[in-house]
């Protein structure tokens, strides 16, 4: 029986809360809903801060899953040594210009030699500048034009859709046969087979072995206007000493860091490049363009952080004027409960409820609103609303609510019933 009167007040003192907290909060709606512009103006300010908010960072996700899917995708687990180490400052890239050297044709074969326990290994090059392809009469311009070992196509984002890739017959004795992308297909071949059809590619011509599937688009640019042929006929027909961009693939992520030390440490030796002295190469992932693109956005991110804080603290003063209005045209309705037995920390809880139920409404909106900005947005450039955001928004706009609501709250809790019921209803 001696825990029966603990238990039975802490019980009721849950109910007393609870009942308070239930008034106090459809009080709050039904002030809302009475006085609507009034709420409309009191809100505005949470309601544009989490719009904004939640807006940014929409269009952030949405540009950091972009950004890996089309841009930083290098491949699973893959990694690229090229003449520059890529997305460095510019400071940088002006004193690798001086030191880095390209990559050769001798180094690629050094590494696939001598690099051990990677999954796959391959080299590709390119052509600057403008190339034509040709085919019945038609042109198709700005083609982008690769020489590529046959082990590419497992390693690259390009995959077969019809015909095949190159073999290492047609590495190993120059063929000139060439795998197409989706525009060439669309512009030459609309309607008839592409396979064993003849194309010429700067006055080259080349037979068509195979058909990439449909990459898409990046920043509104093609990535299936493209022509690749063997390497050794890259060699043979326009550059005989190409720069080249080596890929690499692990087998997990996990190897894929000692494969890159061990790619280092050999092109390092072959280069006979002194301890103290920097690479004169680069070795790039995904993650190293995805660092570079995190940085940026946070620089975004800390300026729309400062807008938001200014606009939550404009909407946070406006609640807690109009919170402190409600408790001087409510002073008497206080004075009765003071003296019907309500407790300073009921009217304590009582308005700091109501000040963060209003501005949690505003947050709402906020939340509401910046879905159908983000809808918008993803349909002319891209926006993807992440869970985070929704859930940050709404404590944001709560909290301010908590916060700006603790003065007028404090000040409705210690009025003197007397006096309060002195004043006129």
């Amino acid at each position: 029986m001696a825990e029966v009167g603990p238990t039975m007040i802490k019980r009721r003192g849950f109910v007393n809360l609870w009942v308070t907290a239930r008034e106090a909060f459809w009080l709050a709606l039904e002030t809302l809903r009475v006085h609507k512009l009034r709420s409309f103006l009191t809100l505005l300010g949470v309601v544009i801060a989490t719009t904004t908010l939640i807006s940014v960072m929409s269009i952030v996700n949405g540009m950091n899953l972009y950004i890996a899917e089309r841009i930083a995708n290098l491949g699973s687990n893959v990694f690229i040594i090229h003449q520059w180490q890529w997305a460095q400052g510019y400071e940088s890239w002006l004193k690798a210009r001086r030191r880095n050297k390209p990559v050769r044709m001798e180094e690629y074969e050094f590494l696939k030699e001598n690099l051990t326990n990677y999954k796959s290994i391959g080299a590709s090059a390119w052509i600057w500048g403008e190339t034509d392809a040709k085919y019945g009469g038609k042109t198709l311009y700005e083609v982008e034009m690769n020489g590529r070992t046959p082990s590419m196509i497992d390693i690259g984002q390009e995959k077969v859709d019809s015909g095949r890739y190159f073999t290492e017959s047609d590495y190993q004795h120059s063929a000139m046969v060439c795998f197409i992308g989706r525009d060439l297909v669309d512009e030459f071949f609309p309607s008839i087979d592409p396979i064993d059809k003849e194309i010429t590619v700067r006055g080259a011509n080349f037979r068509v072995i195979g058909v990439a599937t449909r990459i898409g688009t990046t920043f509104g640019q093609s990535q299936d206007k493209f022509v690749q042929i063997p390497l050794t006929t890259f060699q043979k027909v326009f550059v005989a000493r190409p720069q080249l961009a080596v890929n690499v693939q692990a087998w997990n992520g996990q190897q894929m860091v000692v494969l890159e030390d061990a790619a280092r440490a050999l092109m390092r030796a072959r280069r006979h490049i002194p301890y103290q002295e920097d690479d004169t190469f680069g070795i790039n992932a995904s993650e190293t363009l995805m660092n570079a693109w995190r940085q940026l956005t946070g620089a975004i991110f800390a300026v729309t952080i400062g807008i938001v804080a200014v606009f939550m603290v404009v909407g946070g003063i406006v609640i807690m004027n109009i919170m402190l209005a409600s408790v001087t045209e409510r002073t008497h309705e206080i004075g009765i409960r003071k003296s019907l037995g309500a407790r300073r920390r009921d009217i304590l809880m009582q308005f700091i409820i109501e000040s963060s139920v209003m501005a949690a409404t505003g947050g709402a909106a906020g939340v509401a609103l910046s879905l159908i900005v983000s809808k918008i947005v993803d349909i002319f450039f891209t926006s993807s609303v992440p869970a985070n955001a929704v859930v940050i928004g709404l404590f944001l706009s709560t909290a301010v609510g908590l916060f700006f609501g603790i003065y007028p709250a404090s000040k409705a809790a210690r009025l003197d019933p007397i006096e309060a019921l002195r004043t006129e209803a």
